[in-house]
């Protein structure tokens, strides 16, 4: 019996706005490793980038294209991210599939998924395709219009066995040669609060730890391909730390890893400590991203009560404290219930803590209480209106969003930090 031959496909973008910020399709990679030997299998990632910087970062191939109708209003130029459609279609010529694994992402991101179904059922008609990941999840029905054979909500992964007609086993996330620089971990699973905002519950129902010795063998491997920066994609990495993350701590202290650790998925600051933070700082963590969000109380208890400044200013502190030298806050820009008065305090807040200011521009999020209220400026129904750009220029309108972001730049200037 001949070998089943699987593609695994990390699709490109078509935005506003793309930079591989420690970019990974690790729900792919991880699903499979946990395909049988029996299984040949072929990458092919349209996200490449040229030159990255030291901490692994850089930006993607792009070229402008013509803006989709629901986004002409925005005055800015769209493009697509990723190598040309056309050495995707060669790379189809030259070998025959019998399955294909697409990893989706934003949900507005989707134009990028379209053309490679596309471009498979035109070449290789037999193939099964299957998709899944966060715009799978969070749109399925649009996702099953696409065309694709299968479209895997959440991490319900059973009908991708009976599709392929495989039992799984259990193994770590594969690795490609390319993706041989920076590696993704994550040492949790889901998010114990329930944020008005966030997808987090919707992806993951429930916050459990994962086996120390299973992520160890995950950054191990990593550090045997030659990677030396590593992000986390955890949504609650500091969650009961002393389950999950003290014990890998330790681990890597002990081994002495040399690995620079970065946290892109943002940190919970009520959970930071003074002795976590000389922890994490010695273990080789070499940025910190916080969700601050925002710096109104009534704000924070409306949309979960996940943080509060005075935790916020606590955590910052502590991290200054252990010798951090990168640390930075993610302000939400455009959410229907905010103000620009404060927008500018929590971005002059965030600043006198010490922390660099990045303006995360919000993106409505269909099966969120906050999703169901941007319905004035959104057609909720159509995933490119999620789009965070699109979004935030809508509610905020250009000239504001762009003297907040003048704003960040300037006091971000002010700051003497690596990143």
């Amino acid at each position: 019996m001949r070998p089943m031959n699987v593609l695994l496909v990390n699709p490109p973008i078509y935005d506003f706005t793309a930079y591989d910020f420690w970019l990974r399709p690790y729900g792919m990679m991880r699903v499979a490793g946990q395909l049988p030997p029996s299984c040949q299998l072929s990458f092919f990632d349209f996200l490449t980038v040229s030159k990255r910087d030291a901490w692994g970062r850089g930006r993607f191939e792009s070229a402008p294209v013509p803006k989709p109708e629901p986004l002409r209003d925005i005055p800015r130029r769209f493009h697509r991210y990723g190598r040309p459609r056309a050495q995707f279609q060669d790379f189809l010529r030259a070998h025959a599939f019998d399955a294909v694994l697409i990893q989706t992402s934003m949900t507005y991101w989707y134009l990028g998924v379209r053309d490679v179904i596309e471009d498979v059922r035109r070449a290789q008609p037999p193939a099964r395709i299957v998709i899944g990941g966060v715009y799978a999840t969070l749109c399925p029905s649009h996702a099953r219009s696409l065309g694709a054979d299968l479209a895997i909500e959440g991490a319900r992964l059973d009908p991708l066995w009976r599709l392929l007609s495989i039992s799984p086993q259990k193994g770590i996330p594969y690795w490609p040669p390319e993706y041989a620089d920076v590696g993704v971990l994550k040492i949790t699973e889901g998010c114990p609060f329930r944020c008005t905002y966030c997808s987090a519950p919707l992806m993951w129902p429930e916050f459990t730890e994962r086996p120390t010795a299973d992520c160890l063998e995950e950054l191990n491997h990593l550090v045997a391909m030659g990677a030396k920066n590593v992000a986390f994609y955890d949504d609650a990495l500091l969650f009961r730390a002393d389950r999950a993350l003290i014990p890998f701590l330790d681990a890597v202290i002990k081994n002495k890893s040399p690995i620079s650790f970065h946290t892109p998925n943002a940190l919970n600051a009520r959970f930071m400590t003074p002795e976590l933070a000389r922890r994490m700082v010695h273990a080789g963590f070499a940025s910190f991203f916080f969700g601050l969000e925002s710096r109104d109380p009534l704000w924070q208890q409306s949309t979960g009560g996940k943080i509060r400044t005075d935790e916020f200013a606590a955590a910052t502190a502590c991290l200054r404290e252990a010798g951090a030298r990168s640390v930075c806050a993610y302000i939400i820009a455009g959410h229907p219930d905010q103000e620009i008065r404060d927008l500018e305090e929590s971005i002059r807040f965030a600043h006198q803590c010490g922390a660099r200011v990045l303006l995360s521009e919000f993106s409505p999020i269909p099966g969120t209480t906050d999703g169901l209220k941007c319905a004035p400026w959104a057609d909720l129904n159509e995933p490119l209106s999620h789009n965070k750009t699109a979004f935030a220029t809508r509610r905020l309108g250009t000239d504001a969003l762009n003297r907040l972001k003048d704003l960040s730049r300037s006091l971000n200037s002010q700051l003497k930090q690596l990143s």
